[in-house]
């Protein structure tokens, strides 16, 4: 009994492996039920070596469906990975697979501090600190609200060498134990209504933080001019972030990324999200070279067409549909 136990067994962890090994489950860019066709923008098959680029690390939401990693991205320059913007939950996994290292970072800014957002953000410190960096290295984030810490004390409660809840890794909060020191700036939000701050993180590329309104949670999206061109990352926000389309109408960005997690039915949490109607009309504001919709749900991708149709009434640019690891040339 126990000899024909151990073949059933084998022959059935075969056909998982099997399974497993599929091109449909290894591959993260592919399409997730009920979605026909999103439209992609035609990928390279790395990001470049040379010049600016923008790469998707996770282009999913705090549910874990349609093999997406949580919300991150990586900006490249000349083939080194400069900047990571959020480090949602999986984006350890998508780091690793595009060649991330702490080593050539200037910064990590956060949009805020969700799961989706900022889950991996321990797990990516932890890989560097055995990449002998000794340089500091800049983090920035949101401010603090109730039930929400500030970047600083965030950063305390996950590091912190005597209650961090991983104090192993401490060195981060002061430079030693072979790692960099963490320089934390944390950036008054004003539920979307505070002033936009200027980074000084590098002299190849700028960032602002744009604080915008994304109900009680504070939140920023941010601005990278590098190259003479610039990329806008929305962060999650709602149509109340009014000073952030002010300031940014007509700015004409190569590259708008819109977080794209709600449909425009009934019942869609507006006060936290912009539906596909009102994120056509920032793009329409805006005025992007192309619009990337990422941070993407089933719930967002099953009414594709029609969202694509809501966002087509005030902007009439190239839209694509973000996937885990796309890269977008500048």
């Amino acid at each position: 009994m126990r000899a024909a136990a151990r073949f059933a067994y084998a022959v059935c962890a075969a056909a998982v492996l099997a399974a497993c090994g599929s091109s449909d489950a290894a591959d993260p860019s592919a399409v997730p039920p009920g979605i026909t066709s999103p439209p992609r923008a035609e990928q390279p098959a790395g990001c470049p070596g040379t010049g600016a680029a923008l790469q998707v690390l996770g282009s999913g939401g705090p549910i874990a469906e349609a093999d997406r990693a949580g919300t991150s991205y990586l900006l490249w320059i000349d083939g080194e990975p400069r900047l990571l913007i959020d480090a949602g939950a999986g984006s350890f996994l998508r780091y690793a697979q595009a060649g991330g290292k702490l080593a050539t970072l200037d910064a990590i800014v956060l949009t805020h501090l969700h799961a989706d957002h900022a889950g991996d953000l321990a797990g990516i410190l932890n890989s560097g600190g055995f990449e002998g960096r000794s340089k500091p290295l800049f983090v920035a984030g949101p401010d603090a609200a109730p039930r929400f810490p500030g970047m600083e004390t965030f950063i305390t409660r996950l590091l912190g060498k005597d209650a961090g809840a991983f104090a192993y890794n401490g060195g981060y909060t002061d430079g030693t134990e072979n790692k960099p020191a963490l320089a934390v700036q944390e950036i008054t939000t004003a539920q979307g209504t505070g002033a936009p701050a200027g980074l000084d993180v590098s002299n190849d590329f700028s960032v602002m933080a744009h604080p915008v309104h994304h109900g009680v949670v504070p939140a920023l999206g941010y601005v990278i001019d590098v190259a003479g061109k610039s990329i806008v990352i929305t962060g999650d926000q709602s149509a109340q972030s009014e000073r952030f389309l002010n300031d940014l109408t007509g700015s004409k960005p190569a590259i708008l990324i819109a977080h794209h997690v709600i449909n425009g039915d009934d019942g869609q949490p507006r006060g936290l999200h912009r539906t596909p109607e009102q994120i056509g009309a920032l793009a329409g504001a805006l005025e992007p070279g192309r619009l990337v919709l990422s941070h993407n749900m089933e719930r967002s991708l099953n009414p594709i067409t029609a969202s694509l149709e809501a966002i087509g009434r005030a902007y009439s640019g190239p839209v694509s549909v973000a996937f885990d690891l796309d890269c977008y040339a500048l």
